[in-house]
């Protein structure tokens, strides 16, 4: 006996075959009306139906038919908050796994799965709205999906929307956008927009849509506009220039920042002066110089460090490195550089828009092992609106080779050989512990970058040079290793500037 040569099936494909075989007999059934044993009735339309499938789709018709209802005794069951058409397609969904969606029905059927309890419908409308999102869509997807407690999508839709920002807000549902929605979306760092000014651009839209209304919001909106980083020359004459904004004396306050910003650079903190994560600008840690593992030679060596990225960038060397033990600071987001091993007076600046160190003014004294900070856009060593000196809490340590930063009104110290990173409120005068440290880091470099503080490098236990990156969230306390230095170092500079990185 010869046999047809044919691709033998397994048997999972085989029971495929035939659950499909099945199904498609019962939808003739139901067409046919043959061997039915209910009518749901949907806007006076008549669909005869068999509990047994009705049942195995649905939790809702499973609980109407079997635990007792009174439906369960009916012959005919009417049925609300459904449309006949949309009832029609999921019948098709029932009995063959046959279902059509698209933009016009997508929403009905997501309501009827959710209706009926039909998690397979939910899934597969889910996954539609997912692959069809587009930026004229995407914000009545998510609200829709926040209606719906969809968090899959709501977060795509999201995502999408952080993603395709600027084509976004070039359509009508960005400004019919509820404000509290609107707030929302403006306050996060992960809008891929890669100047500010697209963003400020995009709350006026907003708000002059209906000026009269939406007017009183201007003050809350430009709060989440990182205004100090938008082109000074656009800020004069598109910010301070407009009618809407002058005449809104909440928004004042703004406007000074930015000017100061403008002024004395990073000197000035706020929410607002921290760009964006996908902006063309961005916060980065820049090392200068310091001494080798063993701390016997010194380095040449200036390199950026980008945190969002890991990625270090080799920028123009230090002058005369033979120096160590130098102070280095901000100022307008310029690099300045003074004194040094053994009591040195010159001082250089770094242009970070160049790339280039430049002389200038040498000190009145040589210094080395001194410390420098940026004042009101000076250099200087002390300067206080009283003119004087005041004691506050003792330090809960003793000891030498320590960095300071602040953030958000706190000092955080760390160094030397303590094992643990201090924070101060001087609005209480209190000094805590945030964390511990692996161990002790003598001469490390400590600067805060994207409201977080990093440490790199330092001498260790064995005061020998380190090449560990860690980063430490002021809010959590939690410390974790994030990246490693392209050598060991210590007794190096350590700032962050703002530079473009794309």
């Amino acid at each position: 006996m010869q046999f047809a040569n044919t691709i033998p099936r397994t048997d999972l494909q085989l029971e495929m075959c035939h659950a499909k075989d099945v199904l498609q007999n019962m939808s003739i059934f139901c067409q046919r009306k043959l061997f039915t044993d209910v009518v749901l009735r949907v806007e006076r339309r008549e669909f005869h139906c068999h509990r047994a499938i009705l049942s195995a789709n649905s939790i809702y018709f499973w609980t109407m038919f079997c635990t007792g209802l009174q439906e369960s005794q009916q012959g005919i069951v009417d049925l609300k908050g459904v449309s006949a058409d949309t009832m029609d397609c999921v019948l098709d969904h029932m009995y063959g796994g046959r279902l059509s969606i698209h933009e016009d029905n997508v929403q009905d059927l997501l309501e009827a799965a959710d209706l009926f309890q039909m998690l397979g419908l939910r899934n597969r409308c889910e996954k539609f709205l997912e692959e069809h999102l587009d930026p004229c869509n995407c914000l009545g997807i998510l609200s829709f999906a926040n209606s719906f407690s969809i968090p899959a999508l709501s977060e795509k839709s999201r995502q999408f929307l952080r993603e395709s920002f600027t084509e976004v807000i070039q359509h009508e549902e960005f400004l019919q956008l509820p404000k509290a929605e609107l707030l929302d979306h403006l306050s996060s760092d992960l809008l891929a927009v890669a100047r500010e000014e697209t963003v400020f651009e995009s709350v006026m839209s907003w708000v002059r849509h209906d000026a009269g209304a939406r007017k009183g919001a201007l003050r809350e909106l430009l709060e989440l506009v990182r205004i100090p980083l938008l082109d000074p020359i656009y800020f004069v004459e598109k910010v301070e220039a407009d009618e809407l904004i002058v005449s809104s004396k909440e928004c004042l306050p703004l406007l000074q920042e930015a000017r100061k910003y403008h002024i004395f650079g990073s000197e000035i903190t706020t929410p607002r002066t921290r760009p964006r994560k996908f902006a063309d600008v961005a916060e980065v840690i820049v090392v200068v110089g310091g001494c080798d593992r063993k701390g016997w030679g010194t380095l040449p060596f200036m390199e950026r460090y980008q945190p969002a990225t890991g990625q270090w960038t080799q920028l123009a060397k230090t002058p005369d490195y033979s120096k160590t033990q130098f102070a280095v600071c901000i100022l307008k987001n310029d690099i300045f550089l003074s004194g040094g091993h053994l009591y040195t007076k010159d001082v250089w600046m770094y242009n970070s828009v160049l790339n280039v160190w430049l002389r200038v003014a040498h000190l009145n004294k040589g210094r080395w092992r001194h410390k420098m900070v940026a004042l009101q856009g000076k250099v200087q060593t002390y300067n206080q609106r009283k003119d004087e000196w005041t004691f506050s809490s003792s330090t809960p340590f003793a000891q030498r080779c320590i960095n300071a930063v602040s953030l958000n009104d706190l000092i955080y110290v760390m160094g030397g050989l303590v094992e643990c990173i201090y924070q101060y409120d001087p609005r209480q005068d209190l000094w805590s512990i945030l964390t511990r440290t692996p161990g002790p880091l003598e001469n490390s470099g400590l600067t805060v970058c994207n409201g977080m503080l990093y440490i790199l490098g330092g001498k260790d236990a064995l005061a020998e040079g380190t090449d560990q990156v860690l980063c430490v969230d002021p809010t959590s306390s939690n410390l974790s290793h994030v990246s490693n230095m392209p050598r060991c170092v210590s007794y190096h500079g350590c700032v962050t500037i703002h530079q473009r990185v794309k």
